[in-house]
């Protein structure tokens, strides 16, 4: 089991920690574990209707979140990096904004897309996995970020990074007990759902495929970057 006191997960958008990670958040936070959640964007364009107003949608989705973190036990308010749905790229400023949250927030294991998944799909996670671990290592290093020193922030090195949506698991982590918090999670982020029945069988059927090898109801997967020996 890792050792963990403080946990920092990145999505790109909202509801991708939920979907990815939700249970073992929920988890932690049951043990008395603080954790919190950043986005990259605010999912703006989160919309199969072409009328829609990205702004308003914005506003919506930023709502859902914090919706979402208190169904997890998660801190509120949820941290938006201001990204643009769709558009978000690996850039020296948004690495440094990772880094400053992460020396911020302190956290002992950070969460985030995994970038090196074979046949990931969405621009923004795979730009968002990079980000997450670039920021890591920025926060890590004491020169690597000078700009973040002179506000004060001194170094943090997270112990481990935890990698979602991965093909190479190594971590498993038992939800069982917090599926349902995960999911209380996902129906907060209603503008996105069509079809609650059908969310609750996609999740439980996946999460229940992820632990049955291991003889678990429920389990999530993770892919583990120990950022000591790097």
């Amino acid at each position: 089991m890792l050792a963990v006191r403080r946990a920092l997960a990145f999505g790109a958008h909202p509801d991708d920690v939920e979907l990815q990670a939700g249970g073992t958040l929920a988890a932690w936070a049951e043990r008395g574990i603080h954790v919190e959640l950043a986005c990259f964007t605010a999912g703006e364009k989160g919309s199969a209707d072409p009328a829609t107003d990205p702004g308003e949608l914005a506003l919506v989705r930023r709502a859902e979140a914090e919706a979402a973190a208190r169904a997890l036990g998660a801190a509120v308010p949820v941290h938006f990096l201001g990204a643009v749905d769709g558009e978000l790229e690996v850039t020296m400023a948004l690495r440094l904004a990772v880094a400053r949250l992460v020396r911020v927030v302190r956290p002992d294991v950070v969460l985030g897309h995994d970038p090196w998944r074979r046949s990931l799909l969405h621009p923004d996670h795979r730009a968002a996995g990079l980000l997450t671990v670039d920021g890591v290592v920025a926060a890590r290093d004491p020169l690597y970020a000078p700009a973040l020193a002179a506000e004060g922030l001194a170094a943090h090195r997270p112990h481990t990074v935890l990698l979602f949506g991965t093909d190479a698991p190594d971590e498993l982590v038992e939800v069982t007990a917090t599926i349902g918090a995960k999911l209380a999670s996902l129906r907060a982020h209603a503008s996105q759902i069509s079809d609650h029945a059908d969310l609750e069988r996609r999740v439980r059927t996946w999460n229940a495929a992820i632990g049955a090898e291991a003889g678990l109801q429920y389990a999530e997967a993770f892919h583990t970057l120990d950022t000591r020996g790097r």
